[in-house]
């Protein structure tokens, strides 16, 4: 059974919460509100308790359900990782639900829950199995490598999976030196000019996906910024096009941008990538500044307290994560192959 979890007060979210102004009204809490939110987490944490369930949530998700009920917070990564290591019978992921398939895939035994509304994404929806296979057959010597941000059904096409943490360390492992990487356009472009930058030579060919939150950043808006904001470190994601990483501070993973903030003794930032990071810099570091805009997920923000506690009491057959065995298996393999290029 998980710790039990005392009963959370207004005034103790509030004081959580308060410093986070991020996205207008989206992620803006007054007493009020906070007083609104607190019965619904404190009934989930007593289900988590009675049903042994864990809460998988991803920094992008709102800070009420960062802060109120999740037992994990991170990227991709770390949340795949969470996900093996738990010993609770019912996984309850707050994100989109190609992560709530890994977690799936690593956990067959378990329930795995999605409780949001849109559980779609621009870059996972960009590609199907179909898609896969044929460009297998279009690019019969390459070694596929697929990002984490991809459904079940591809990862069973490819060869390894990778996150935004280890891509250029796996790539750069990997012995084959044709890669196809799938299905994000940016990242493979930024994939290539990191090799060259390593001096590791393949050739890399990648598919036409995107993230709609992280393509619209552009170098402009960095020049703006630092205009106004001259000693401003810029951070960015490896979804970003490669002009916006190449002018930035610091690129990586949402864990790694975090880390980055945390352990730099600049106090100024621009942080190109989902608003939810955001927000965690604000929580969690209220000494620092972020400056420019971010951008709001749409998906991500689908995912609410009161949907977790719906899925908690009376799951929906949607709600449910399924996978075909076949499919699992092989999904498992693509995904176990990045651990263990990981740990070479």
């Amino acid at each position: 059974m998980l710790t039990k979890q005392k009963s959370l007060t207004a005034q103790e979210l509030y004081e959580s919460l308060k410093n986070i102004r991020v996205g207008g009204t989206v992620c803006h809490y007054s007493l009020k509100k906070c007083a609104e939110f607190v019965p619904v987490i404190n009934e989930i944490n007593e289900l988590k308790e009675q049903l042994n369930a864990v809460i998988l949530v991803h920094s992008y998700v709102s800070p009420e359900i960062v802060y109120g009920v999740a037992d994990y917070v991170g990227d991709s990564y770390a949340l795949s990782k969470n996900a093996l290591e738990t010993s609770a019978d019912v996984i309850v992921f707050a994100a989109v639900r190609f992560m709530g398939e890994t977690a799936k895939v690593m956990n067959p035994e378990k329930e795995v829950l999605i409780p949001t509304a849109l559980d779609g994404c621009t870059l996972a929806d960009s590609i199907n199995a179909a898609d896969v296979r044929r460009l297998r057959r279009q690019f019969p010597n390459y070694t596929f490598v697929c990002y984490i941000n991809t459904t079940a059904e591809v990862k069973a096409e490819c060869d390894v999976c990778v996150t935004s943490s280890n891509v250029y360390k796996i790539v750069e492992r990997i012995p084959n030196d044709k890669i196809y990487f799938l299905p994000d356009k940016l990242m493979g472009q930024n994939l290539v000019n990191e090799m060259h930058v390593r001096g590791v030579h393949k050739t890399i060919s990648y598919y036409t996906g995107t993230c709609y939150v992280h393509e619209e950043y552009g170098e402009e808006q960095i020049f703006r910024v630092r205009c106004e904001y001259p000693n401003v470190k810029v951070v960015s994601h490896p979804e970003c096009n490669p002009a916006v990483v190449a002018n930035s501070d610091f690129v990586g993973s949402t864990a790694e941008m975090l880390g980055f903030m945390r352990e730099t003794e600049s106090k100024e930032f621009l942080m190109l990538t989902e608003c939810g990071l955001s927000s965690r810099l604000q929580k969690e570091f209220p000494d620092k500044k972020l400056v420019g805009t971010c951008t709001l997920c749409r998906y991500m923000k689908s995912n609410t307290l009161e949907d977790i506690l719906r899925v908690l009491k009376d799951p929906a057959p949607r709600d449910r994560v399924v996978l075909d065995e076949t499919v699992r298996q092989k999904a498992a393999k693509c995904i176990e192959a990045m651990f263990a290029y990981t740990r070479q």
